[in-house]
């Protein structure tokens, strides 16, 4: 009697422990959000004619296969054999170029959805693209992405990314007042920058 009183007591002390750790154990919604994620910030670079380049550099992760078929942030359905990726930063429709700097290989995307929304990623590719830039096994890696105004599809799009260039421009002169000019931007070299070290994990 004395020994099943005993195991009792200790039976509920667990329990009043265990509690406030399962409590804990379940995020609140607002860290569930995925707007929390903090992502890199753009910069831009330019060429040696003077255009503008937006920069995005970071992790790419791609798109598992469940998403094939459903709608983009665009309205169009994604496909996984397109070369298309989801950005949080860059115009819908715009045509930038994805480099992963670890073995140099690039391919041209469309951006037609947003996302992703994993801190430090900057783009998710289509499985078609994820496989040209040689990162399926790995399932991240660490790219360049670049948009070009006078590289888009059409006049829209090339008015956006301008915008978008000039805006982000504005913003990394503001934050260096004494580094450079207003509007002059960085050189871009045009050069990955292959030392950096690959994720690892899954895709999206």
């Amino acid at each position: 009697m004395h020994m099943a009183r005993t195991m009792s007591m200790a039976l509920c002390a667990l329990s009043l422990t265990l509690s406030p750790m399962a409590a804990q154990a379940q995020p609140s919604s607002k860290s569930q959000s995925p707007k929390d994620a903090s992502v890199p910030p753009i910069t831009v670079e330019r060429t040696d004619e003077g255009e503008p380049v937006i920069v995005h550099e970071g992790e790419a992760s791609f798109y598992g296969g469940s998403f094939h078929g459903k709608k983009t942030a665009s309205g169009e359905r994604f496909d996984q054999n397109k070369p298309t990726a989801a950005s949080r930063e860059l115009p819908l429709g715009s045509k930038v170029t994805v480099t992963n700097q670890d073995n140099g290989k690039s391919i041209d995307v469309i951006v037609n959805d947003r996302g992703p929304y994993v801190d430090g990623r900057v783009i998710d590719l289509s499985k078609k693209a994820a496989k040209q830039l040689d990162m399926i096994e790995d399932g991240v890696a660490p790219v360049r992405v670049e948009a070009k105004p006078s590289e888009q599809p059409t006049e829209a799009v090339k008015e956006k990314v301008e915008a978008k260039a000039e805006k982000a421009d504005q913003t990394q002169v503001a934050e260096q007042p004494g580094s450079q000019k207003k509007g002059s931007g960085a050189a871009l070299s045009g050069s990955s920058k292959a030392d950096q070290q690959s994720g690892s994990g899954s895709d999206r």
